[in-house]
């Protein structure tokens, strides 16, 4: 059977890798390869929309992709118990307007034995910012590693 390690149990190291391989993934902005990291019946909530298995989640992150362009993200580990994780994270995209917005959220994530996530909660803000006031200015992709994280920049 197929797995996605780190497996839980979880401890704040592997935790910590298994956020930062999710934000690695969803800074690809590739939704055929997002979705190979939840499970088949995966349950989201993300903002007012609730998507079911990885068809709907894979529709849902190509509808937000084609909005939110430019889109760089930054997650971070807040805490963490058995199969569960508790992730704040931020993120900055503009629409096709050229408006900058700075996203603020809060996800809790649950696994299964293999490491696939089986529910993803997510409660999300956006501020409208002004492109002087952006943070995130690696090329698009994978944040570098001496990038600073969240706290670093004081967010």
């Amino acid at each position: 059977m197929e797995t996605k390690p780190p497996l839980p149990p979880f401890t704040a190291e592997s935790a910590a890798q298994k956020v930062r391989m999710a934000e690695d993934a969803w800074n690809t902005r590739d939704p055929e390869r997002v979705v190979l990291v939840y499970a088949e019946d995966t349950r989201w909530r993300n903002r007012a929309e609730f998507p079911v298995g990885r068809q709907q989640v894979k529709e849902f992150l190509q509808r937000k992709w084609a909005k939110e362009l430019d889109y760089r993200l930054i997650k971070e580990l807040w805490a963490c118990a058995g199969n569960r994780i508790a992730v704040r994270f931020a993120y900055e995209w503009h629409d096709d307007s050229g408006q900058w917005f700075r996203s603020y959220g809060n996800e809790n994530w649950e696994f299964n034995e293999q490491g696939f996530m089986l529910r993803r909660f997510a409660s999300i803000n956006d501020l409208p910012i002004k492109d002087t006031e952006r943070k995130f200015h690696w090329p698009l992709g994978r944040r570098p590693d001496e990038h600073p994280g969240l706290s670093d920049l004081g967010l």
